[in-house]
């Protein structure tokens, strides 16, 4: 229940006063798209792309039948809606729907499989669930068993097979249903939404956000950084489950009455690219790598990029190469920051006219920054220490996880990284790498030992080895080192096989990008694998 929830972030502290942020204790978070109306936006456009064009009026009377949809099916204040969604005007519509009614969406990776989508149904005991007809499928009977699940219903198509009680074709459902919605009498403090994390050293963590934490990374990042005004189009390749897409694609613009560009199915550079040139988008949201694939990839130089003012890039570190090819493409220089879900988005970050390459940024405002040593002392400029953040839009709790809760998030609010930084005397902050031995893999974090675990499983494998690897423009990447049973065998066809089978046991992306195959794994002197000389191979 949502009075379970407290904000642990006290509401007079230092981040909220330096931006002013104020919030009437009444609140719904549904106000970032519904205030467009009485702002005089209903006319505007606030969607667009290749799954159809919606004004803020459009969008909102689809979000009103969306939730008396929701209500129509018995739930309850606080109940959980999970949302299996690409990015097509359903997802914002369905959002907002649920959250103006006082319900809690979860959003979730589009690559989840069966198995991880019945720990999420179970562990957030959410009746009712909205998906891609893609993606109907994949409630099968794994997915389903021993959950509350007792509603699917299916947006841009037909249901499909599907082993949930019931179905609902959004399409010709929603048309029954009012287009105005009253907003729900919640607090600023109750749950909004969750995003699940990636659960890279074990079962997923449900991360929960409260009704006010959309509007305080808005005041924080977007304003400061952003500064988007009601004429931006923006274009986030990241998608909505995403936190970063999220903020980029449904919070940032909608809040200033500006439009997202929405790009459905994989982002491919050619989709990418024909979706800038026809649609015009004025800022660009990626990744490092999918940045290093546009500059590389065929058709770039022949793309018109005039329409972009601004480029950003988040998640991971970002080389000086692929900045280069990007500006060499665009004539735009890459803005580069750092956020984390718990937070929801940015909270260090390079600026427009203030920036240094290779660095996740200066410290937002609205945001507290602390580097601490291990045994929590502050270390001062040039020194390394371990990130510790505090601002508005933390999330006060893993769902269900108290041990991961106490662990993270600490008193008052702040938050434990886990990053290891170094900040310069200029205030910028330059990442060292992870406490632990967690790395980012395309914007996901990832626990190599998982991996490891996975691919020792293979029957043709004897032993093996998977550690990271940071490859010469500065990303990280997976590396497994393998000894085969079998002495003879071809190794293109085997590390194929080997990453296709890692694929399909855990999450697609956590698949080693290299494989090496050897006779035998160097091993210490008590008999354990010699880590450091395989790193060194």
């Amino acid at each position: 229940m949502t009075s379970e929830i407290s904000d642990l972030v006290p509401r007079d502290n230092p981040g909220a006063r330096e931006i002013g942020f104020s919030i009437p204790e009444s609140y719904n978070a549904s106000r970032i798209l519904f205030d467009n109306l009485a702002e005089g936006r209903g006319d505007r456009l606030a969607l667009t792309g290749p799954g159809g064009t919606r004004t803020y009026a459009e969008l909102c009377a689809e979000a009103a039948q969306w939730g008396h949809g929701f209500q129509s099916l018995g739930l309850k204040r606080g109940d959980r809606i999970l949302m299996f969604l690409d990015d097509t005007p359903a997802y914002p519509a369905a959002f907002f729907g649920a959250v103006r009614s006082g319900f809690v969406p979860l959003l979730i990776n589009t690559l989840t499989p069966p198995d991880l989508l019945q720990f999420y149904l179970s562990d957030a005991g959410a009746a009712v669930a909205v998906a891609e007809t893609e993606f109907a499928s994949r409630f099968n009977a794994e997915a389903c068993k021993d959950t509350p699940l007792k509603t699917l219903v299916v947006v841009n198509g037909a249901a499909g097979e599907h082993a949930v009680p019931k179905t609902f074709v959004a399409q010709q459902w929603l048309q029954g249903f009012p287009t105005d919605l009253p907003e729900a009498d919640t607090r600023r403090d109750d749950m909004a939404f969750w995003m699940y994390s990636s659960g890279s050293t074990g079962r997923p963590k449900g991360i929960v956000h409260l009704q006010h934490d959309m509007a305080y990374s808005e005041q924080a990042f977007a304003r400061n950084v952003l500064k988007l005004t009601p004429d931006d189009i923006c274009f986030s390749v990241p998608k909505i489950f995403f936190a970063y897409g999220f903020g980029n694609a449904i919070t940032f613009p909608f809040s200033v009455g500006a439009a997202t560009l929405l790009l459905p199915g994989q982002p491919k550079p050619a989709a990418i690219f024909e979706a800038i040139e026809k649609y015009r988008p004025s800022v660009f949201y990626g990744l490092p790598t999918l940045y290093t694939s546009l500059t590389k990839a065929e058709g770039a130089a022949a793309t018109d990029f005039s329409s972009l003012r601004m480029a950003l890039s988040a998640a991971e570190v970002l080389s000086a190469e692929v900045f280069n090819g990007w500006k060499a493409l665009t004539g735009l220089e890459i803005i580069e920051g750092l956020g984390s879900t718990e937070v929801l988005h940015i909270y260090l970050s390079n600026r427009p006219e203030k920036k240094k390459l290779g660095a996740a940024g200066l410290r937002v405002p609205g945001y507290e920054i602390l580097l601490r040593d291990k045994d929590g002392r502050e270390v001062g400029d040039n020194e390394e220490g371990i990130l510790w953040v505090r601002g508005d839009s933390n999330t006060p709790l893993y769902w269900n996880r108290p041990d991961k809760s106490a662990e993270t998030i600490r008193e008052e609010g702040w938050i434990y990284t886990g990053d290891r930084f170094l900040r310069d005397s200029d205030g910028f902050h330059f990442f060292r790498g992870r406490a632990d031995d967690l790395i980012k893999i395309s914007g996901q974090w990832v626990y190599p030992l998982e991996v490891e675990l996975c691919l020792a499983e293979h029957p043709d494998i004897r032993e093996c080895a998977v550690f990271a690897a940071e490859l010469p423009d500065r990303r990280m990447t997976l590396k497994a080192v393998v000894v085969m049973n079998e002495g003879e065998f071809e190794p293109t066809d085997a590390t194929k096989k080997l990453q296709d089978y890692v694929k399909a046991r855990l999450l697609p992306y956590k698949y080693p990008r290299e494989i090496r195959f050897i006779a035998e794994l160097p091993k210490t002197g008590t008999g354990k694998i010699d880590r450091q000389a395989l790193m060194k191979m």
